[in-house]
């Protein structure tokens, strides 16, 4: 934690990036199992790395997965389990992801176009949310900001829960981005790379430093 602030570092993919990662002080370790993504991490890939990595919470990224593959991820060891997911899906696909990994470790990031806000019944089957940039072609990952003022609202009408920022956030734009939305907890991805899956450490420390001054403001 950096001055009360949770932070992230996603797409991860080299033991390299991972501590680094840790040296800078990244609450969570987050691993992209989506086979389309460009930051694509096999299991067997993860596994081979996983007792080299740092002592932080290890998270599963994936879009949709289905009993299996959550029962794979979870015999991997991983901590928690961020889930992306169509605003349409079925409550009963949620309700099983959560019956298998447990409410506490379940990172719910659905896909909600800008006219449509958190389900309320989605509430019950995860502690934290994420919310991303809306794009209609792609499951986060767009790079590009998205609504902090919705963010705000959300973490608002349900603070008893663990709203995480994400979507385009980079060291320029972070204090801007915790002021509008009034976040604690951020995930950073490509604001903090030289390319797709590949961490800039002067960025990455850049984005800490962002993290101090945004307490100070």
């Amino acid at each position: 934690m950096i001055d009360g602030f949770r932070f992230k570092v996603c797409g991860l993919t080299s033991l390299v990036d991972a501590d680094f990662a840790d040296k800078c002080g990244a609450d969570y370790l987050g691993f992209n199992l989506f086979s389309k993504s460009p930051r694509y991490v096999s299991l067997e890939q993860y596994k081979a790395m996983s007792s080299l990595l740092p002592d932080r919470k290890k998270v599963a990224v994936s879009v949709e997965p289905s009993i299996s593959q959550l029962l794979d991820m979870k015999a991997a060891g991983f901590d928690l389990f961020q889930i992306h997911y169509r605003a349409s899906i079925a409550r009963d696909e949620i309700a099983a992801w959560s019956g298998l990994v447990g409410a506490d470790r379940l990172w719910l990031a659905p896909k909600l176009p800008p006219d449509i806000d958190i389900t309320p019944e989605w509430l019950g089957f995860a502690k934290y949310f994420q919310l991303d940039t809306f794009s209609a072609d792609v499951f986060g990952g767009s790079g590009e900001t998205g609504d902090w003022a919705k963010f705000a609202r959300h973490r608002s009408m349900y603070p008893q829960k663990h709203w995480i920022l994400a979507g385009g956030l980079n060291p320029e734009n972070l204090t801007a981005a915790i002021r509008a939305s009034g976040t604690k907890f951020v995930d950073v991805n490509s604001g903090v790379e030289t390319s797709p899956g590949v961490k800039d450490q002067e960025k990455l420390k850049q984005f800490v430093l962002s993290l101090h001054r945004s307490r100070a403001d």
